[in-house]
């Protein structure tokens, strides 16, 4: 088989464990915050393990995106197909127009690239504050991070206070990505075209690229800088608290979510 299937996808011992301790993961998060937990979804080889582990096995856990504005057309397809295919419902969370209006004439359409503090603002603009408002009334989220990913990422436990009062679980902390795409090979489940295209870690469209045989995982994120600058901070507690008070001082502005 050709693609992301045919490059990744091996069955590796230990698989069928790791698929019952992700699901334990998932009914434990559930079991301690029914009704207040969400899984945030980036439409990646990881989420769609996840968004398929939570319809199979129809837990009650509410879906969310970020709808960032940039996105690959790819991507957004892919919300649509993953409602459609699952018969759930994806929350559609989008930066507040009139900060993105103002960045942008400020700044450019490629500010991101101008400088780390720049390519940081935009994701602060565009992820965090509306990560702040869709975490609002939660107590708990769920994540697709994989120790596997990034030096950044080696130590990820299966659940961590996140520094905002609130518990993450990473279900699939301990897979890899053989596993990862094992999974999705054994159970059909949809995921994004890119990946056929060598892009293992899709985010923002002026923000990824394609990867070389042999590169880093997230070689193909913001590949302008250097390693330990690669992360948007929605997985940076200390940050993402600093911008969530920042930005609930701010107006309020009205949910968007999906019909």
């Amino acid at each position: 088989m050709s693609g992301a299937i045919g490059l990744y996808a091996r069955a590796k011992p230990g698989f069928d464990e790791r698929v019952e301790h992700a699901l334990a993961v998932l009914q434990t998060a559930v079991a301690a915050h029914p009704a207040r937990l969400v899984f945030t979804t980036s439409l990646g080889a990881e989420d769609m393990v996840i968004a398929d582990l939570i319809a199979r096995h129809q837990l009650p856990i509410a879906l969310a995106t970020l709808e960032t504005g940039q996105l690959h057309a790819e991507t957004l397809a892919l919300i649509t197909r993953t409602e459609a295919h699952y018969g759930l419902s994806i929350e559609r969370w989008r930066p507040q127009a009139e900060q993105v209006v103002q960045f942008v004439a400020r700044h450019g359409e490629l500010a991101m690239r101008q400088s780390i503090e720049l390519r940081k603002a935009c994701c602060a603009l565009r992820k965090l504050e509306p990560l702040a408002r869709a975490m609002q009334g939660r107590t708990a989220w769920i994540t697709g991070l994989r120790r596997e990913q990034s030096g950044a990422r080696a130590e990820v436990p299966f659940s961590e206070p996140d520094g905002q009062g609130r518990t993450k679980f990473s279900p699939l902390a301990d897979w890899s990505q053989a596993d990862v795409w094992h999974y999705i090979a054994s159970h059909g489940v949809p995921y994004n075209p890119l990946h056929d295209a060598f892009y293992p870690s899709i985010g923002c469209e002026p923000c990824t690229r394609a990867v070389a045989l042999g590169e880093d995982f997230r070689a193909g994120r913001w590949w302008w800088e250097s390693e330990h600058a690669k992360e948007c901070g929605l997985h940076a507690a200390p940050l993402a608290s600093a911008l969530r008070t920042r930005f609930e001082a701010s107006p309020a502005t009205e949910t968007e979510t999906a019909a």
